[in-house]
């Protein structure tokens, strides 16, 4: 491993996918990249949106950097807020085909792995702190079956593995107000909300050891 003596939180975005120019997680991640918080340095990576080749080029940069914690953010266009996952799924379901031109249907993201993975982050304590800062958030219990669902699982099920004192999880985010223009109806978000809320996640992931226990479920 290839990294600094000083602490450092890795925080990744999506290229674009899905006929869209940009990613929202990737143009609000990089624009946090060396930045300190907390005497904690960001490094970013760019993913691509790609079954496997995401998880390979995830795992490579966990081994450069050794980091604390492992942000990884996705693109959810149509959902409000910013949505904080809780669990991953071993399944790999795609309604539309990757950036690489593979469609897995109902095949497992980790052969013989966990049927699901739930997040170590603190996600009540970083709910609570988004709310505080008057951004929308909540939880999610769905990361989905495509990209973003599959990089949860193998972030979680590499933790599990080789890096159990390392924190992790996966954040949501909304179109930007460029996207959802060209999506009739569609709720957006801008850069630098979302920029944000990334700042306040990451200040409580590394401050909180442990979580709150509030209630923040759903009904449906």
């Amino acid at each position: 491993m290839t990294n600094s003596l000083k602490p450092c939180v890795l925080i990744t975005g999506f290229a674009p996918f899905g006929g869209e120019n940009i990613n929202p997680s990737w143009q609000a991640v990089q624009a946090l990249e060396g930045l300190n918080i907390d005497g904690f340095t960001i490094q970013t990576k760019e993913l691509p949106c790609e079954f496997d080749t995401s998880i390979h080029a995830l795992q490579g940069a966990i081994n450069k950097y050794s980091p604390h914690v492992v942000l990884c953010i996705g693109q959810a266009g149509g959902r409000a807020d910013i949505s904080i996952e809780r669990i991953a799924i071993n399944v790999n379901d795609a309604r539309i085909a990757d950036n690489a031109n593979n469609q897995p249907i109902d095949t497992p993201v980790v052969p013989a792995g966990p049927a699901a993975y739930f997040t170590n982050l603190p996600i009540k304590r970083i709910l609570l702190a988004l709310h505080q800062s008057d951004i929308p958030a909540s939880i999610s219990n769905t990361a989905g079956t495509y990209v973003c669902n599959h990089i949860m699982y193998g972030l979680m099920h590499e933790i599990a593995l080789h890096h159990q004192n390392v924190k992790g999880g996966f954040v949501h985010i909304p179109y930007l107000p460029s996207q959802a223009v060209h999506h009739n109806g569609a709720p957006s978000m801008s850069q630098q909300t979302v920029e944000s809320a990334l700042k306040v996640i990451i200040t409580a992931a590394i401050s909180n050891k442990s979580d709150l226990k509030v209630a923040a479920g759903t009904t449906h």
